[in-house]
């Protein structure tokens, strides 16, 4: 390299750039700067229990992404023989894309990951689960191509980096999961919940264990004198946020504040964990406490039963799948944008205490590349194998058919700017 900018100098300072920025962002060390300015690390996340098959993705399917990407200029002339575990006859699409977001996907992101790096082993997808919030951050300011989110990018948000001039962003729901309200109270294991008493205990306006409203919902549990420590999420969290929009929506004259990704209320038995681990450790470790987390990440805490329709509900599968089948898409100005308006008080047998989970796209974007990778591998995770690979490896809910083909058609509708 000539010029200034292959000084050790300006490599020094280009180095320093890329500690900082892309640290702050997720990616730890050692982060690599790449030179369309975003930051990867050779890591391949695994989720616990992932099922090994074979390639997914079939052959006419393959032949047809090689001539995507080889038109998109992403099959990278001798890149794939360097890559670590790539065989050095492989002749498919490589390349490095980074996306972080949702600590509920985690395990789900994993799982589709794995599975399209089977089938090209060429391509390097880190996903970084720093939270909801950071990861919509982070894509539109276009340190990633994509963002896992439990609550939708607002309409006219950005501008965003990675995405064409005049380019909107889509919200595509590709994970369903229930939202467990995780305890752990000494001589407890059933317990049972309506929205008001579990808006109070949430706010702190009920304060010990054996308070009459829990104690008249559970006559036959052994409470106990003891402060409730109530474990919630520290950082902008959509799991927050559909938490709080279900207790605000079920129980307002009790849960006051507006739904949001941070939480609201500040009170002495008040805990706050960082993602959807922290706070199940935050639960697991501590006494006489409760918690609200992704389901798939309860890590076999006890749960409380919520009341819809005057039935008692645990969290299933089926329960939030039948929730999110009840509530229809939100108008918005794209028609491919498909944000859920989650109805949270019912219907009868179904658990909408639930997280609709979204990758959120570029409707266009500026780099070829990025579009072919994102058209491919988000069909992938809205196929019925993707959703299949999600629900064994992360406990989700599979979206309904008809919410899949959506998902697809909008993926089809990506473009690229030139």
């Amino acid at each position: 390299m000539s010029g200034a900018s292959g000084t050790p100098r300006a490599r020094d300072a280009r180095a320093s750039e890329a500690h900082t920025r892309c640290t702050a962002v997720g990616f730890r060390s050692p982060p690599v700067y790449l030179d369309w300015g975003r930051c990867s690390r050779r890591v391949v996340p695994t989720a616990p229990h992932t099922a090994t098959r074979g390639p997914v993705i079939a052959l006419p399917r393959a032949r047809a992404l090689l001539a995507t990407f080889a038109a998109a200029g992403l099959l990278l002339s001798g890149c794939a023989a360097n890559e670590p575990g790539v065989d050095a006859d492989y002749d498919g699409p490589s390349g490095r894309f980074n996306a972080s977001g949702s600590s509920a996907q985690e395990a789900a992101q994993a799982a589709w990951i794995s599975g399209y790096q089977e089938a090209y082993p060429g391509v390097t997808i880190n996903y970084s689960p720093v939270g909801s919030g950071a990861g919509r951050a982070n894509f539109v300011e276009g340190w990633t191509v994509y963002a896992g989110s439990d609550a939708a990018l607002d309409e006219g948000e950005g501008p965003m980096v990675s995405c064409a001039d005049g380019a909107t962003a889509l919200n595509l729901p590709v994970y369903i999961s229930p939202i467990a309200v995780i305890f752990n109270v000494e001589g407890v294991d059933d317990l049972r919940l309506d929205p008001g008493t579990m808006a109070a205990v949430f706010n702190g306006t009920i304060g010990t264990w054996n308070d009459p409203a829990i104690a008249a919902l559970n006559p036959d549990a052994a409470l106990p004198d003891a402060p409730i420590t109530v474990v919630h999420r520290s950082d902008d969290s959509g799991t927050t946020e559909n938490f709080t929009e279900y207790l605000h929506d079920t129980a307002p004259d009790v849960w006051t504040e507006e739904p949001s990704d941070t939480y609201a209320y500040r009170f002495a038995g008040a805990d706050g964990n960082q993602g959807n681990s922290g706070v199940v450790e935050g639960v697991r470790n501590g006494r006489n406490t409760i918690g609200y987390a992704d389901a798939s990440r309860a890590g076999g805490l006890s749960s409380a039963q919520i009341l819809v329709e005057g039935e008692w509900v645990s969290f299933s599968d089926e329960a939030a799948a039948a929730a999110v089948a009840a509530s229809p898409f939100a108008e918005r100005a794209d028609e491919h944008d498909l944000v859920i308006e989650l109805d949270r008080t019912g219907p009868a047998g179904s658990y909408p205490l639930v997280l609709v989970s979204y990758m959120v796209v570029c409707s266009e974007y500026r780099d070829a590349r990025d579009a072919a990778f994102l058209t491919d591998y988000a069909s992938w995770v809205a196929s019925e194998e993707g959703q299949a690979r999600s629900a064994e490896s992360a406990g989700s809910a599979p979206l309904a058919e008809a919410t899949a083909e959506r998902v697809r058609a909008a993926v089809r509708s990506i473009g690229a700017d030139g």
